[in-house]
């Protein structure tokens, strides 16, 4: 059976016998190029403003949708998304008084980590109705309003302001390919000579050539008409070579593909056993559609064909990077 076939003959099981699918689809339009006819703002709500009490029935207690690391393979999901906030905040040196912006910062759990534990005046930015309610009432409910700030922006529009750290922790996804350039471009311009970028993002292998890289498949076509309409990954050869071009140091990058392998397996396993709370928030067709997406997740990164890298980058300056000459401090303790 072609994947083609294989992907038609799950139609029944998602939505039903003799139906095609298309309530559950994404009707606006996809194209990869930024102000191209597409509706930015419209394709993340489609994904991320299901509903937060559906996130809440798989997700860890902070509401971290991003891959998890784990301290041994044992660790629990909430151990590992802790760690991995930890992690973001090591990498990145934050140091007290310093800005962070949080591009993408979903349910608010890393900019409230940041500045809880390290103490910076953290910024974080989404387009997502459902995610800034919910992280602006986390932040209230923390009392952080002095140092945590939420906005429903586009981070493109951001604009006459400088960080000193930033960090694109799953959003690089949604750009597009043919945006890479004006995402990197933009992100140097908000960001202070020899300030740290810490990019974390979902990739595929490379192809033999660039053009059949691009080459789409059945599998891709359903993921972004049911889950996320306009994303696309990019190689990990493709993120560091426009890092480069667009006037970054590249430092390290490190391989997560294990950890999110089994986090996509313990997100499919929590979802499954609250699917009857699921159904009841979102629907029977779209909890099935959930399933799949989260289980093949799993799959696909176990078994290698989708990786995922953390990538640590500096604003070029001239001369000293200003990063320590190991990376000993990160793992000299445990990361929880």
């Amino acid at each position: 059976m072609s994947k083609l076939a294989a992907a038609r003959a799950l139609l029944p099981f998602l939505f039903g016998p003799g139906a095609s699918g298309g309530a559950q689809a994404y009707a606006g339009a996809q194209k990869a190029r930024a102000g191209e006819g597409r509706d930015d703002q419209a394709q993340v709500q489609f994904h991320y403003d299901l509903s937060n009490e559906f996130y809440a029935l798989f997700l860890d207690p902070e509401m971290v949708y991003s891959c998890a690391y784990y301290p041994d393979w044992e660790a629990d999901l909430a151990t590992a998304q802790k760690a991995k906030l930890e992690m973001i905040c090591r990498k990145l040196r934050l140091a007290p008084g310093e800005r962070f912006l949080d591009i993408g910062c979903g349910w608010g759990g890393l900019v409230c980590h940041a500045a809880q534990h390290h103490c910076v005046r953290a910024h974080g930015v989404t387009l997502s109705q459902a995610q800034f309610d919910f992280a602006t009432a986390k932040v209230k409910r923390l009392g952080l309003e002095d140092r945590v700030t939420i906005e429903l922006r586009d981070f493109r529009s951001l604009k006459d302001v400088e960080f000193d750290k930033i960090a694109s922790i799953g959003m690089f996804e949604h750009v597009g390919l043919d945006n890479r350039d004006g995402y990197f471009s933009h992100i140097r311009a908000l960001l202070r000579p020899r300030g740290i970028y810490l990019h974390h993002a979902i990739a595929r292998p490379m192809k033999r050539n660039e053009r059949e890289f691009r080459r789409k498949r059945p599998e891709f076509a359903a993921l972004v008409n049911y889950i996320f309409p306009g994303g696309e990954l990019d190689h990990i050869g493709g993120t560091t070579d426009a890092l480069e071009r667009n006037g970054f140091e590249v430092h390290d990058t490190e391989g997560w593909r294990e950890h999110y392998g089994r986090t996509c397996r313990l997100w499919t396993e929590n979802l499954y056993a609250r699917r009857e709370a699921a159904e009841a928030e979102v629907g029977a067709a779209k909890t099935r559609i959930w399933l799949v997406y989260l289980a093949g997740c799993a799959l696909a990164f176990e078994r290698g064909s989708v990786n995922i890298f953390q990538t640590v980058a500096t604003k070029k300056a001239g001369g000293a990077s200003g990063l320590p000459p190991t990376r000993g401090d990160l793992y000299a303790k445990a990361v929880v």
